[in-house]
């Protein structure tokens, strides 16, 4: 999916909104280090949102452990909530992840996850916001 996000801001808004961090990761399409974010080991029942906009994104029961570094999904909580479009930076030819809200650059989509989907969500921990359920 590759349409135009909903929510459009300039860079000086996103700025203003995010913290350095989430604004180099989400917006300048950065990655943190691995195994560095708290959301990695997250356990708890909940849904994953967009730090960005808040768009819900995963729901916990989807969330693995990929060993990768960073937390991992095998589906999203939508067939509409992640955008996905062609990165070939860094010498190489991946899935970008974005939400589809607001085009926020959440991470990258591999070929290599679990059933049912067989796909590997791996995204950055700094591009996700966490809301447990009781």
């Amino acid at each position: 999916m590759t349409d135009q996000p909903k929510v459009v801001k300039t860079e000086e808004e996103w700025r203003d909104e995010l913290s350095p961090e989430q604004f180099r990761v989400t917006r300048e399409h950065g990655t943190e280090r691995a195994f560095s974010h708290p959301l990695n080991m997250e356990k708890r029942n909940g849904i994953y949102h967009c730090v960005a906009c808040g768009a819900p994104l995963f729901e916990s029961v989807t969330k693995y452990e990929s060993g990768s570094g960073w937390p991992s999904f095998w589906q999203p909580i939508s067939d509409t909530a992640i955008g996905e479009t062609v990165d070939r930076s860094h010498g190489m030819v991946r899935v970008e992840a974005h939400c589809a809200n607001c085009g926020a650059h959440l991470g990258h989509v591999f070929p290599d996850g679990p059933q049912p989907t067989g796909l590997r969500y791996c995204m950055n921990g700094t591009a996700l916001d966490f809301e447990p359920k009781p």
